[in-house]
C-alpha cells in the first residue's frame, strides 16, 4: 500500500470538488469536443481533433492523479494539533533579520501548499525549516538565493 497524505479536512474537500468538475463537467465537454471536431473530416490534418484528444490525455491524468490522492488521503483533526511548536497548518510569523521585514507562512502538506497565498510546504526549504519549532527559535535556511535567517515571532492556528 502507498504512504498516507495527510492533509486537512478543507483540503480532502477541496480535491473531492476539483475531481467531480473534472469527471462531470470538463470530461463531457471534451468528449463533445472531440465528435464535433472529428465530424469535420480528415483526422491527419485536423489540428482541433488533435488539440482535444491531447487535452483529453491532460484531463484524464488529473483525473487519476486526484483519485490516486484521494485514495490515499487521511485527514488531520486540526484542533488537536498542539500550538506550542510550528506544526502543519501552524501560522507562523517570522521576521527576516537581515531585511527586517516580517512575513507570515501558514505550514501545509505538499497537497495543500499555495505559494501564492504564503501557504507553503513542509517538504520546502522554508517549511521543513521551521516544522517543528518554537517562538524565538532562529532559523537558517538555505535557498537558492542564498541563506534566509528567520526569528519565529509568533505561532498561532487562527
Amino acid at each position: 500500500m502507498s504512504e498516507p497524505i495527510y492533509m486537512s479536512k478543507e483540503g480532502i474537500l477541496k480535491l473531492e470538488a476539483e475531481l467531480k468538475r473534472l469527471k462531470f463537467e470538463e470530461r463531457p465537454k471534451l468528449v463533445a469536443e472531440i465528435k464535433r471536431a472529428r465530424e469535420m473530416g480528415d483526422l491527419s490534418e485536423n489540428a482541433e481533433y488533435h488539440a482535444a484528444k491531447e487535452a483529453q490525455v491532460h484531463l484524464e491524468r488529473r483525473i487519476a492523479e486526484l483519485h490516486e490522492k484521494l485514495t490515499r488521503a487521511r485527514a488531520i483533526d486540526t484542533d488537536k494539533i498542539a500550538d506550542d511548536k510550528a506544526y502543519l497548518f501552524a501560522r507562523v510569523l517570522v521576521r527576516d533579520r537581515d531585511r527586517g521585514s516580517e512575513i507570515e507562512y501558514t505550514l501545509a502538506p505538499p497537497e495543500e501548499a499555495d505559494v501564492d497565498n504564503d501557504v507553503i510546504s513542509v517538504k520546502s526549504p522554508i517549511g521543513a525549516a521551521l516544522l517543528g519549532k518554537s517562538e524565538g527559535d532562529v532559523v537558517e535556511i538555505k535557498v537558492p538565493a542564498g541563506i534566509l535567517t528567520y526569528e519565529i515571532i509568533r505561532i498561532s492556528r487562527e
